[in-house]
């Protein structure tokens, strides 16, 4: 089964905590997908990734980029998994029907979203009659994260 986790951001907006995340989850070898609402959240995204820090990387494409297979990082609007990835980044209150190709998804619940948050409640008891393994994490004051459940 995939293990799942909530992201529950309280303190900071999802482009300051993704970098972060993401970069976590590349070090455990696996290639990722990081799935966005729409195409134009989705190059948002794809643009924060080349300019959030001048002294760090992210490895990473879009469907504008090509190479799919090739990129550690996918940024797509689409439920794909054309680089074979073993991690699934939700965004924006994404879902996907193929949550059994993936070793663990991510779901991240921003505070000021509260119909995602609200929305995220009923998958989490979906996923758990599932038989989904699922932690609950909160993001601390100064920006780390606790496991609350």
């Amino acid at each position: 089964m995939t293990e799942i986790r909530f992201y529950h951001l309280k303190t900071q907006r999802l482009e300051q905590a993704l970098p972060q995340i993401l970069s976590k989850a590349l070090g455990t070898g696996k290639k990722i997908v990081l799935r966005a609402p729409d195409d134009k959240q989705a190059e948002r995204l794809n643009e924060h990734l080349w300019t959030y820090a001048s002294d760090s990387f992210l490895p990473h494409g879009t469907t504008k980029d090509g190479f799919a297979g090739q990129q550690p990082i996918w940024l797509t609007d689409k439920d794909e998994n054309p680089n074979g990835a073993g991690i699934l980044v939700l965004t924006g209150g994404t879902t996907s029907e193929a949550l059994g190709d993936y070793d663990l998804c991510c779901e991240m619940l921003e505070d000021h979203d509260q119909d995602n948050i609200a929305a995220a409640r009923a998958r989490w008891k979906e996923y758990k009659e599932a038989g989904h393994d699922i932690t609950y994490w909160q993001q601390t004051e100064t920006g780390g994260w606790d496991k609350k459940a």
